[in-house]
């Protein structure tokens, strides 16, 4: 069976989706080594957040395309859950604002509890920064049957430290071979990895800042922190371009998805979802034939 993480060429949806993964990896990261090749070179500025890519026309219309695609996905959760061959992990990557708790929300809120965990990453607590920076990730990837939902991941692990100075450029590059290797284990090992990078503009982000400034209701997203990051706009842009060019790979690929609008960003990442699901040509497992027979009084 074709991996799930390619799209198919017959359908409209992967077509799209295929024009939103950055670039495809090279034939040597696929071989042998995890430590391959992906592709180089890319920016995110060659990716406009104010896309809507994968619209059916109006915002109505799209909203309509998200409810209808949340009781599909969770039907399909359900035989996901049944079926206990994989597990999926859900990155949701993006800088402060970009929506993925909307994105939780939106698109996995239809969902049984039962087989789906969305786990928030904050700063490594002391016994966690005593270990290595992959062991607390490595605690809460998900089980067989099960969907986990990254809220931050272990990207950030390439991220702040980098635009912070607080690791060398040597071990920036060994943290991404690390990631990769992960990935790579994982995937192997049954867990399909699919990466959501939400990008959004600098003046869309603004905005959304002084939402939650405005609004008393969401002053508690807000802290004092997310002004001094965002003065760290421009490296952050140049820390992502780097990861998405060397972590995007054939068994953990990265999709960048154009997030301004919010409404289609949930389309763009239900779509896509629902596309992998299909590809595992899920099943319910056979039940025991005596049950065929028996009837209850």
């Amino acid at each position: 069976m074709p991996s799930p993480l390619i799209p198919k060429s017959r359908s409209k949806a992967a077509e799209l989706w295929s024009q939103w993964q950055p670039g495809k990896p090279t034939a040597d990261a696929s071989k042998g080594s995890s430590r391959g090749k992906p592709p180089r070179g890319v920016s995110l500025q060659d990716y406009d957040p104010g896309a809507k890519p994968f619209s059916l026309g109006s915002k109505a219309q799209d909203k309509a395309a998200v409810d209808a695609l949340a009781a599909e996905l969770d039907t399909l959760q359900d035989l996901f859950y049944a079926d206990k061959r994989y597990k999926l992990l859900v990155v949701l990557q993006g800088t402060d604002t970009s929506g993925k708790d909307g994105t939780i929300r939106g698109v996995f809120g239809r969902m049984s509890a039962l087989g789906v965990h969305a786990v928030g990453w904050k700063a490594p607590t002391e016994a966690e920064r005593a270990r290595d920076y992959l062991w607390r990730i490595h605690q809460q990837v998900p089980q067989a049957g099960d969907i986990t939902v990254f809220n931050r991941s272990q990207y950030e692990d390439v991220l702040v430290p980098v635009v912070n100075g607080w690791i060398t450029p040597e071990q920036h590059q060994q943290r991404l071979a690390h990631i990769n290797d992960f990935e790579r284990m994982l995937s192997e090992t049954g867990t399909v990895v699919l990466k959501f990078l939400l990008h959004i503009s600098a003046d869309e982000q603004k905005e959304r800042l002084q939402e939650r400034l405005d609004d008393p209701a969401k002053h508690w997203k807000f802290s004092q922190g997310d002004i001094e990051v965002r003065k760290q706009w421009a490296e952050y842009q140049r820390a992502y371009d780097t990861l998405l060019s060397a972590t995007h790979t054939p068994w953990a690929p990265w999709t960048i998805v154009p997030a301004n609008s919010k409404t289609h960003r949930n389309l763009m990442i239900a779509t896509v979802l629902r596309e992998v699901l299909q590809n595992l040509d899920l099943r319910y497992p056979e039940g025991d034939p005596a049950l065929a027979q028996l009837k209850v009084e």
